[in-house]
């Protein structure tokens, strides 16, 4: 039985989709489903339950999944630890970050004092942060998610970013500092497509109490100014994006009614051992959004930039 078959299964039995699983292991769906025969045949059993295209983990393989991930997270815990001891590792960290152009400067100022730090940043789902936590992959992640209520890791608040909306400077609104969401319930708004920001900013639609006319869907942050800019709708933009931002043509307005903010935390696996410049970094990450919390509390009724 090979280390690759078992982690193959255990992303196949995560997702129990074959061309998703294939997709996230980066190999071909013919290949990542000879593999998953080969390891039931043998253990013996089938592990998945087959219907046409789709699958099920059955009991049995729940039970193998289960010694599965006690054998690969002890194995990753065991390779950790073993590289810090030789510190090969001292160096080194991992972590999961939430797509904002703050993370730049805060790795840059870390990296500043600890020139010999080497980081390995990713930008994941949140599915797949929560697993990498727990075995240890990551070391810790930045993120805009809520905590689930059964999270066995620490989260630790940052900030709390408050969510403005943006408007071409043309717009008949913006001579004004702030509005009511509703004030523009009749304007076309530009969207994330898909995300965490996306999923924050469809709450704020739900409490001030309307369907929004979506006209455009898009990811990239520059293409929604844009599409700002030229007057083809309104959008949302954080007061973290709104920093790093200088353009006079687009202009952010302050939101009253409901309160427009996303809760940005830190979280950590306590339960995991983690190198000691990691710890340094943890640290210096809740300080870094310390100071930038005071910052923001002291310029009232000012708009980011």
């Amino acid at each position: 039985m090979e280390l690759l078959q078992l982690k193959y299964f255990r992303t196949v039995a995560r997702y129990e989709h074959m061309t998703r699983a294939a997709e996230e292991l980066s190999i071909a769906q013919p290949s990542l489903s000879q593999t998953i025969k080969r390891l039931e045949k043998e253990v013996g059993v089938r592990l998945f339950d087959r219907k046409g295209r789709k699958i099920r983990l059955n009991r049995y393989g729940k039970l193998f999944l289960e010694k599965t991930e006690q054998a690969l997270a002890t194995l990753e815990e065991g390779k950790r630890e073993v590289a810090d001891l030789a510190k090969l590792n001292d160096n080194c960290i991992s972590l999961s970050v939430m797509r904002t152009p703050i993370i730049p400067d805060l790795l840059s100022h870390f990296h500043h004092w600890h020139p010999a730090v080497r980081f390995r940043v990713r930008q994941l789902s949140l599915t797949t942060v929560m697993h990498q936590l727990e075995t240890g992959e990551i070391d810790m992640c930045i993120t805009p998610y809520q905590k689930e209520p059964d999270s066995p890791y620490d989260w630790k608040r940052l900030m709390n970013d408050e969510i403005y909306l943006v408007v071409p400077g043309s717009h008949h609104l913006a001579c004004r500092s702030s509005i009511d969401l509703l004030d523009i319930a009749r304007e076309p708004f530009i969207l994330k497509a898909s995300g965490a920001f996306r999923e924050v900013t469809d709450t704020f639609f739900q409490m001030a109490g309307f369907e929004p006319d979506i006209a455009f869907e898009v990811d990239d942050p520059v293409s929604i100014r844009c599409l700002v800019r030229e007057g083809l709708g309104v959008a949302f933009f954080s007061s973290l994006t709104l920093q790093s931002i200088k353009d006079c043509s687009i202009v952010p307005l302050k939101i009253n009614k409901p309160r427009c903010f996303r809760t940005i935390s830190l979280v950590w696996n306590t339960e995991r051992h983690h190198s000691p410049i990691a710890v340094q970094f943890y640290h210096y990450v809740v300080q870094y959004f310390s100071e930038l919390n005071q910052k923001e509390k002291g310029r009232p009724g000012q708009l980011p930039g």
